[in-house]
């Protein structure tokens, strides 16, 4: 790879780096054709972009963009896949999915909304936060169950009324 295309690499690393808030590091190496296949096509159902990348790359995309990844470089080494996602758990779901099969891809770090996440122990954690369409619908089921409580004792207390009305 030449001087140019490094930088070629850096600045199209870093700009994809400045479009998103969640990003996931993992060791995918060892996996076979056909688990690599599988895990690509996973990552594209669910809107996540899986690429394999070279660390000192990434390394350089990381310090040019203007996120903090504070720790998150000293991850970078062997083989790293990043995931780029718009749903914080997305990526931790997939990789705890396909580790139910094997030992990878082997998590290494995430970068979640300004927060700094290192090492595979964190990966259950990480599956199970859960998404900003999740917490939106609690809330709003939270929301709705008061008024629907008042609006089945409204009903109930008018069809009681009805029916002493007809017994009269």
């Amino acid at each position: 790879m030449t001087r140019e295309e490094k930088s070629i690499a850096i600045e199209d690393l870093t700009a994809k780096l400045a479009e998103t808030n969640i990003i996931y590091i993992a060791d995918t190496s060892g996996l076979d054709a056909e688990t690599t296949s599988s895990l690509r096509r996973a990552c594209f159902k669910a809107g996540i972009k899986l690429e394999v990348v070279k660390n000192t790359l990434l390394e350089k995309a990381m310090e040019a963009s203007p996120n903090d990844y504070g720790d998150l470089p000293s991850v970078l080494k062997g083989n790293s896949s990043v995931f780029i996602a718009d749903v914080a758990n997305a990526p931790a779901k997939i990789i705890k999915d396909f580790r139910k099969k094997s030992d990878k891809p082997v998590f290494k770090g995430a970068y979640i909304n300004q927060e700094i996440y290192i090492g595979d122990n964190l990966l259950d954690s990480l599956a199970s936060l859960k998404s900003k369409e999740e917490v939106i619908g609690e809330i709003i089921g939270l929301l709705q169950s008061p008024a629907k409580r008042i609006l089945s004792a409204l009903l109930n207390n008018a069809e009681q009324k009805g029916e002493e009305a007809a017994a009269e």
